[in-house]
């Protein structure tokens, strides 16, 4: 099988682990990482053994995928002229920096048949794998993502940078449409919104209450889903998950019953790059795509709206 000729745009915090792990694929070769900091660039190509770029259209035409992991501004420019080309492209979340930019870039993908990918690696924790299975109409949600200050991503408010995670997983698993969100937002530390808080109500009845904080003492990844019947919690940082069931008997008072869940514990971004290089090896939808990631951000995009 020839190997899968891939690059990474933008090696930053995150950019350089999409280097880390492609350049360690046996059915892939990292064709090189590019990075308008040449430093950055020359460092990271050189511990994973490839080329090294400034600008990512250098690569056009020496690949059959790429991964952007630029800041959100830039992904669009960076993102359609190898749409264009019908290369395929997994772009970093969220998406774009706007819904038309957005827009663009599933459109691009679409007109030329090129497989999109949206980097949600929650999608990917091996703990939700194993409970979307469980998961089945929640009535009420409830999620917080807490962080100490960060060094990065301060260019976007809280609601792009960690609860479009938790929006994305919540449109998966609820799987109804949006009837309407309240939420507000305290810009605490940074002239960007750095904690938010939203209620969201589908159509199906259910609430969600998300929190989303990069000013907290704590880290803290936690979801728990109620549903008829049972209790679900997910702790995305652990990998761990509990599922209790309430359990009728006969003729007595019924019983709670359940406990942890085994989860076979692995990175979410490397089955989250080993899924986009089966999609692209086989021709298929990603796990997820970038309609998937269209909707996130229209749904962040409410949230932010209304603070």
């Amino acid at each position: 099988m020839n190997r899968l000729r891939v690059a990474v745009i933008g090696v930053g915090h995150l950019g350089q682990h999409h280097a880390r792990i492609l350049a360690a694929m046996p059915d892939v070769e990292l064709v090189g990482v590019a990075d308008i900091d040449a430093a950055r660039a020359g460092t990271i190509a050189a511990k994973y053994g490839t080329a090294a770029f400034s600008r990512g259209g250098d690569l056009i035409g020496r690949v059959d995928a790429v991964c952007v992991a630029t800041p959100t501004v830039s992904h669009v420019e960076v993102a359609l002229p190898f749409l264009a080309q019908g290369t395929a492209v997994l772009v970093e979340k969220p998406l774009a920096s706007g819904l038309a930019e957005a827009d663009r870039i599933v459109a691009a993908a679409a007109a030329r048949g090129a497989v999109l990918a949206t980097g949600h690696t929650e999608r990917f924790n091996p703990a939700v794998t194993a409970a979307l299975p469980l998961v089945a109409s929640p009535r009420f949600v409830e999620v917080h993502r807490l962080g100490t200050f960060p060094e990065r991503s301060l260019d976007i408010d809280v609601v792009f940078d960690l609860m479009i995670h938790d929006l994305d997983i919540l449109l998966t698993t609820v799987g109804s449409p949006v009837a309407a969100v309240e939420a507000v937002g305290v810009n605490v530390l940074t002239p960007k919104v750095d904690i938010a808080n939203a209620r969201i109500r589908f159509d199906s009845g259910c609430i969600a209450n998300v929190t989303a904080s990069r000013i907290s003492r704590d880290r803290v990844r936690k979801a728990r889903f109620f549903q008829q019947d049972a209790y679900i919690s997910i702790d995305y940082a652990a990998q761990e998950l509990e599922m209790y069931r309430l359990v009728a008997s006969n003729g007595g008072r019924p019983s709670i019953e359940g406990g942890p869940v085994d989860v076979a514990h692995d990175e979410p971004l490397r089955r989250e790059l080993a899924d986009f290089v089966a999609a692209v090896r086989e021709g298929r939808r990603p796990v997820v795509t970038g309609a998937d990631g269209r909707a996130a951000l229209e749904l962040a995009t409410r949230v932010a709206e209304l603070m």
